[in-house]
């Protein structure tokens, strides 16, 4: 499941308690972009709704591989946070079958993207909106950089 995607843009996600980031890779996978921020829907039994937005992407944008970070420990364990991005990881890619849904380790990037925003002036409510879209483009760029280092 984790090997490389046939050619086409990889998705990148950063699962938050109340906010779903999503960024997005261009065709030849140099460069994520960031496209929408999802509220979590942990309501009932049907499929929830940010995960139903995330396969609409996956199927319109033709993606070929979904990246979702997984925030281990920083001593590289996994905690109540990372075993409840596992579940959505599972559950995502029962939903978007045969698309592979592969975990990636997520350490700081939350706190990058916080750093990064503020160095843009981008503070307070504002940034509460976007910062899992900017983790989403920090997970998806450093999975990226990762395999073309790989090359």
């Amino acid at each position: 499941m984790s090997g490389d995607p046939p050619p086409g843009p990889v998705l990148g996600v950063d699962v938050g308690t109340v906010r779903v980031g999503v960024a997005v890779s261009d065709p030849d996978r140099i460069l994520a972009t960031p496209v929408v921020t999802l509220q979590r829907d942990t309501q009932g039994d049907r499929v929830p709704s940010d995960m139903a937005a995330i396969a609409e992407l996956v199927n319109n944008r033709d993606i070929v591989k979904v990246i979702v970070g997984h925030p281990v420990t920083l001593a590289g364990k996994e905690g109540p946070a990372a075993a409840a991005t596992r579940y959505y990881a599972d559950e995502l890619a029962k939903l978007i079958d045969p698309v592979p849904v592969v975990l990636t380790d997520e350490r700081m990037s939350t706190a990058a993207a916080a750093r990064r925003l503020s160095e843009r002036g981008v503070r307070g409510r504002r940034q509460r909106a976007v910062v899992e879209q900017a983790a989403a483009v920090e997970i998806l760029q450093g999975w990226l950089d990762a395999r073309r280092r790989r090359t």
